[in-house]
């Protein structure tokens, strides 16, 4: 069954392929590191508007569960039938906060918001901000090598989440929803997709007050 939209597996494969850009360059000192955190950053706050008003699967009303739900999955009490895990949609909200600390505090050092920091601010620490941001770069690459592992653990088990995040489906044949006490599941009917359009409007939102906000303080 259909299980992911469009918007949501082009999103992915962007934010990995960007990842990617982003480390490369950091480390290399070459390469458009600074082109690549801008287009980062609209690409994550496109995600946290799709997780509020996006498809069900999207959401992260959808997703996330309450610790004692992760443990239930995790120790095998209960299954999911589709979309993210228990325990993977804690994963997601990690790594867009990452990525968005990384985001904005690369911002930072270039100046972006120089005219709303004061020199008295810990925000105009630059030693700090670009610890925090270093750190949250090797904080990122461990997310991403327990990201990998997670992937590789389900393609042992038959589950192809890399298969699924091509094409949107995904079998739950076997996923029989089960719960113990308040824990959830996930139904698999009734799945409501909103429109590719939707989408993109968002798209053209998050890049225009990306572009604002470089634009207001001189950057471009």
């Amino acid at each position: 069954m259909k299980v992911w939209d469009l918007p949501t597996r082009l999103y992915h494969w962007l934010q990995a392929l960007l990842c990617l850009g982003l480390l490369a360059s950091g480390f290399s000192g070459n390469g458009p590191h600074e082109i690549i955190g801008i287009a980062l950053l609209v690409l994550v706050l496109w995600r946290f508007c799709w997780g509020i008003i996006g498809s069900d699967t999207s959401r992260f009303r959808h997703f996330l569960r309450s610790p004692l739900t992760v443990w239930y999955y995790l120790t095998g009490r209960i299954k999911h039938t589709i979309g993210h895990n228990p325990a993977g949609g804690w994963m997601v909200i990690t790594l867009l906060s990452c990525l968005l600390i990384q985001s904005l505090t690369g911002f930072i050092l270039i100046g972006v918001f120089d005219i709303w920091i004061s020199e008295s601010s810990f925000l105009a620490d630059s030693d700090l901000i670009g610890f925090v941001h270093a750190l949250s770069a090797r904080l990122l690459i461990a997310l991403i090598g327990l990201h990998l592992l997670a992937i590789i653990s389900y393609k042992l088990k038959h589950v192809p989440l890399v298969k699924a995040m091509f094409t949107g489906k995904q079998s739950t044949s076997t996923d029989l929803s089960k719960t113990i006490n308040s824990a959830q599941v996930t139904s698999s009917n009734g799945v409501v997709f909103k429109q590719n359009r939707l989408a993109f409007c968002c798209f053209l939102i998050c890049i225009g007050i990306v572009y604002s906000l470089l634009k207001m303080t001189g950057i471009v």
